[in-house]
């Protein structure tokens, strides 16, 4: 694991940072790894971050995901600044980095997901079709199109991601966080899905689907507050909501 000069550790007592960091590039790793297996993306297209503390691990950029290792993590501040590893940052670095300075997330998924970008170019909000939509926080909308890499792509996607946890990217893809990096994957996962159902619903000549209604989305987003598995405290911990993962169960 290499660090830049001058990021400010000290050579005693970042053991476990080290040792956390080392975990949460595996993490990262699988997750862009699972991307390419699961048809979300092709080649190194899309890209995957974690925030650590203060840190941000995030893929590089223009390298196959099957050719990482763990002396290839690479990590920034959250000015954008490198702290960790020689390799380049993904060109999206700006997206992700707003995400965490707007957001309590702490992990990134970005996909180029093929039903998810069709979508994207047909509509400025995915239509109701599914109940589901209420586990990303709402109606998921469609961010104006930009350049990638650009602040002004970062902007727009903020402004598509008020109040929720995914959005779509106009002519692009999708981008979803999570408190976790499972939580993060699986929401882009159940937001492709979503995209796939109402194209195919969408196909059929004369017939058109029918939709949900924004109190019928709402009375499914208050059930799923206390949709889960108690935590050993005796609290719910709701997956779709700001645990681990989406409901997929449901």
């Amino acid at each position: 694991m290499t660090e830049q000069p001058g990021d400010g550790r000290e050579a005693g007592g970042t053991r476990d940072v080290r040792e956390e960091e080392a975990r949460a590039w595996a993490e990262l790793v699988g997750a862009a790894r699972r991307t390419v297996a699961d048809g979300l993306v092709v080649g190194t297209s899309g890209n995957v971050s974690v925030r650590v503390g203060e840190t941000v691990l995030v893929t590089p950029s223009g390298v196959p995901y099957d050719r990482l290792t763990p002396d290839d993590v690479t990590g920034v501040d959250l000015t954008g600044r490198q702290v960790l590893g020689t390799l380049v940052p993904t060109s999206e670095l700006p997206m992700h980095l707003a995400v965490y300075r707007t957001t309590g997330a702490r992990a990134v998924v970005h996909t180029h997901a093929v039903h998810a970008t069709a979508v994207s170019t047909l509509v400025d909000e995915l239509p109701l079709i599914h109940y589901m939509a209420a586990a990303l926080g709402g109606p998921v909308r469609v961010a104006r199109y930009a350049t990638y890499g650009t602040d002004e792509l970062a902007e727009n996607m903020l402004r598509a991601l008020d109040g929720r946890t995914g959005c779509l990217l106009q002519n692009h893809g999708t981008v979803t966080h999570g408190t976790t990096l499972t939580q993060a994957y699986d929401r882009t996962a159940q937001l492709e899905w979503m995209c796939r159902l109402w194209l195919t619903a969408s196909s059929l000549p004369d017939l058109s689907p029918h939709l949900l209604t924004p109190e019928q989305l709402t009375e499914v987003g208050d059930r799923l507050r206390d949709y889960g598995q108690s935590s050993p405290s005796g609290t719910s911990s709701p997956s779709g909501t700001s645990s681990t993962s989406s409901p997929s169960g449901v």
